[in-house]
């Protein structure tokens, strides 16, 4: 399947480590121009050796910007950056930050606050730059990669989950809004995925229930009909599907992808 995605800009946020990686190397196999936007210039700097070795010929499709995401001052130079780059933004993937899984006797206000601010905020700051530009420029698509938590309350993730709730409706806000104006905007509700987040979250379960790791991770995968946790370059097909035009009708849904582990009608 073609999806056309040659020479479009595509800035991902959190693009180092885990799913955002996986985007990376996705995006770079169609021909994409690709930005990373990440906290750390190390981790970026090892994503970009690791992509060049992985996709012939990428290394000069990418641009590298270290930026804290959780200030908005922040999100607006990462922006300016990859626009001295390689242009106007086409695709925006946000996958940056992770809200840390607490069991809900450690949780206070302050958990509560770094939250929002690690989950939340990392993603609005860039998506309303990026996609006010689109809108002016009548084209554009934007993937939010969520999670699961913000449809289904877990008792370790309640400020996180909270955090993805509110993203989910933004996502469905900003196509209805930007629809008009040309702007495609969805979301995707990984499960549990196999990259280093999963483990915090196999830790604070095995704090709650006084048990393993291995059997956190035995029960998790017990709960998903497939017998399995995702793979990372999985989540990464379905954000290239959504951000090309081949989804071209496709705008304002949240599409979960946990192996039925939450079936559900909506």
């Amino acid at each position: 399947m073609e999806l056309n995605l040659k020479d479009q800009h595509v800035l991902i946020t959190g693009g180092s480590k885990g799913i955002g990686y996986a985007c990376a190397a996705a995006f770079l196999a169609e021909g994409a121009r690709v930005s990373l936007v990440s906290r750390s210039r190390e981790h970026l700097e090892a994503a970009r050796q690791r992509l060049g070795a992985a996709v012939a010929g990428s290394h000069d499709r990418i641009h590298l910007h270290a930026a804290d995401l959780q200030d908005p001052q922040g999100a607006s130079a990462a922006l300016a950056s990859a626009e001295a780059a390689f242009g106007a933004v086409d695709v925006l993937v946000n996958s940056a930050g992770a809200a840390r899984r607490t069991p809900p006797e450690e949780l206070n206000a302050q958990a509560w606050h770094d939250a929002m601010n690690a989950k939340f905020f990392t993603y609005v700051h860039m998506l309303d730059l990026v996609v006010k530009k689109m809108g002016a420029r009548g084209q554009g698509a934007i993937v939010n990669v969520v999670g699961a938590g913000g449809k289904v309350a877990s008792p370790i993730h309640m400020p996180g989950g909270a955090a993805n709730a509110a993203l989910m409706l933004v996502s469905a806000g900003m196509a209805a809004a930007y629809g008009p104006m040309g702007v495609r905007v969805n979301a995707v509700n990984p499960g549990a995925t196999h990259t280093e987040r999963l483990q915090s979250g196999l830790q604070a379960t095995a704090r709650m229930l006084n048990i393993s790791e291995a059997e956190a991770l035995a029960q998790a995968t017990r709960k998903v009909p497939l017998g399995r946790l995702a793979r990372p370059e999985e989540v990464a097909d379905v954000v290239l599907f959504l951000a090309s035009g081949r989804a071209s009708y496709v705008t304002g849904v949240v599409l979960t992808m946990d192996g039925a582990a939450t079936p559900m009608v909506v």
